[in-house]
């Protein structure tokens, strides 16, 4: 399989309010390259949202805005391209709103969301958190709600599933953006 595994942190409840990402690209079922950073998205920080991933406004105060950020990135998404995410509605929405903000336009790829296979493929976990999943399919993630660390779980979920029940049982659950 080839797709980037992709995780953002927000700074509050707004979608537009990135601040951090990750991207891990995956190619012949190899985790290739990452892709780690914070960004500065302008805007207040909630204390709930600070207490779930550590980030605060002083982390970002000279982090590169997401219109700076998306230069370095936007290769990646190409047509085609299969973007892998936990919650993939969250990130992708996290996306789009980011982006729209700096009136970049989104591109075109296609999701496949490992809360949905994992709903799918592991029906009988208590939920399908990601830190739930991971352990069960014995994926490491070693800092939950690290942008990083999101990323390569969900890049492991993927590959384990792929692994377990291969590219046609995950290609019915593949949509585009």
């Amino acid at each position: 399989m080839n797709f980037i595994a992709m995780d953002f942190e927000t700074a509050n409840r707004h979608p537009e309010s990135a601040c951090s990402l990750a991207l891990v690209m995956v190619r012949n079922n190899q985790i290739v390259d990452r892709f780690y950073t914070v960004i500065n998205p302008q805007m207040p920080f909630d204390a709930r949202n600070i207490q779930i991933h550590d980030i605060t406004a002083a982390d970002v105060a000279d982090a590169p805005t997401m219109a700076e950020v998306w230069p370095q990135i936007k290769n990646l998404f190409q047509p085609g391209m299969l973007v892998c995410a936990h919650n993939a509605r969250f990130d992708t929405n996290v996306m789009r709103q980011s982006l729209t903000r700096y009136d970049i336009q989104e591109p075109h790829y296609f999701v496949i969301d490992t809360l949905q296979t994992s709903k799918v493929f592991e029906p009988d976990l208590v939920n399908h958190k990601l830190d739930t999943v991971a352990k069960a399919l014995s994926v490491e993630l070693w800092h939950h709600h690290n942008a990083l660390s999101d990323s390569e779980a969900c890049a492991g979920i993927l590959l384990a599933q792929n692994k377990r029940f291969g590219d046609e049982a995950l290609k019915n659950l593949v949509y585009q953006i």
